[in-house]
């Protein structure tokens, strides 16, 4: 297959550690595979780091790497790291074609993070974000010109449906095990229904933040809930998938959300979601209008999570609906190579392709 063109990628170190699974990684993964697949010539760039708090010694060595990209070259930087990195990428702007995949716009959240993020993004040739409300965020918080600004949603892989249980008990909850996921708010949650049938598992890196998941330890210890919920760590490849069929539902109590690559996953699966109303969320549920895949919550809210728990685990024809309404959204469901030729219609353009 002819090549399009070469690309180099800047990527934080350790996208593949099967430890350290997140949706950052997986998305920069996918789609670095998937412009080779439609012939690219993709070089990628792993830069060790503290991303997005990197020390002296990550930011020269990332001075090291753009000052070797050719002159004229596209480079594809991903926003954990270009979002720190105003002193080395803004002055390269000028003699390469910066495109930035923003994940997550940290300057929303940190203020502190919002002046260097926004001049990264100031001088791109392009802007990548994973959901319309990101996109929005960006230029609302930026002033970004928007024919600049381009959305390319995750993908996610066809698999087989989960079968179901009698009594929708099973539940999971699939991500990194830190504040902002909220999983102290689902612990909390499940004690307001102890009286009621489930298990739950909750899936994700235990590394992050270790305060946090002490923290978690002990407030199920101190509820008396360590027989029926635990926590087990990173999940990746045949373990992950076997996770999932043994669900009910997938429970996401996240405080901050840019999309929520687990709702499609759950959803390829047939699997309804519950979820905090955040972010990019409801687009992970599908298109506005149609019957939810699901129930939404406020964040940081363990009642409302209760409520809604309470109601799927008491009232069958709630489920039965809800799993009628996944089972629809997964035959909606965009492809990883729907994403890809997306990033690289952007990068062709950007290439003068």
């Amino acid at each position: 297959m002819r090549a399009l063109s070469e690309v180099h990628a800047v990527v934080p170190a350790g996208i593949d550690d099967p430890l350290l699974p997140s949706g950052g990684n997986t998305y920069d993964r996918r789609v670095l595979d998937g412009l080779r697949s439609l012939g690219w010539q993709a070089s990628e760039h792993p830069v060790p780091g503290s991303w997005p708090r990197p020390d002296a010694a990550a930011t020269a060595r990332l001075a090291e790497v753009v000052a070797a990209v050719p002159t004229g070259s596209v480079l594809l930087v991903d926003g954990l790291v270009a979002s720190a990195a105003d002193t080395v990428l803004v002055p390269a702007a000028d003699r390469i074609r910066l495109v930035v995949v923003v994940h997550l716009p940290l300057g929303a959240a940190d203020p502190s993070a919002a002046a260097v993020e926004g001049a990264v993004l100031a001088v791109a040739a392009a802007v990548v974000t994973t959901s319309g409300w990101t996109r929005d965020v960006l230029l609302d918080a930026y002033g970004l010109a928007p024919a600049a600004v381009h959305v390319a949603r995750p993908g996610v892989d066809r698999a087989p449906v989960a079968p179901r249980g009698p009594g929708g008990g099973r539940l999971i909850c699939v991500g990194a095990v830190t504040a902002l996921k909220g999983q102290a708010d689902l612990l909390a949650a499940l004690t307001l229904v102890e009286d009621l049938p489930w298990s739950c598992v909750l899936v994700g890196a235990l590394t992050r933040e270790p305060d946090v998941v002490d923290g978690l330890r002990r407030q199920l210890a101190s509820a008396g809930l360590g027989d029926r919920a635990h926590l087990v760590g990173p999940r990746v490849g045949a373990d992950l998938e076997r996770t999932y069929a043994a669900a009910d539902l997938l429970v996401l109590p996240s405080h901050v959300e840019t999309y929520g690559m687990v709702v499609t996953e759950a959803l390829a699966r047939g699997i309804p979601v519950l979820a905090t109303d955040v972010g990019g969320v409801r687009e992970a549920f599908g298109p506005t209008g149609e019957e939810l895949p699901g129930l939404l919550v406020p964040a940081a809210s363990p009642e409302a999570l209760a409520a809604a728990l309470r109601s799927w685990l008491t009232d069958g024809a709630l489920r039965d609906r809800l799993r009628r309404n996944a089972l629809a959204r997964r035959e909606t469901l965009s492809s990883w190579s729907e994403t890809t030729g997306h990033v690289s219609a952007v990068l062709e353009r950007v290439g003068g392709r």
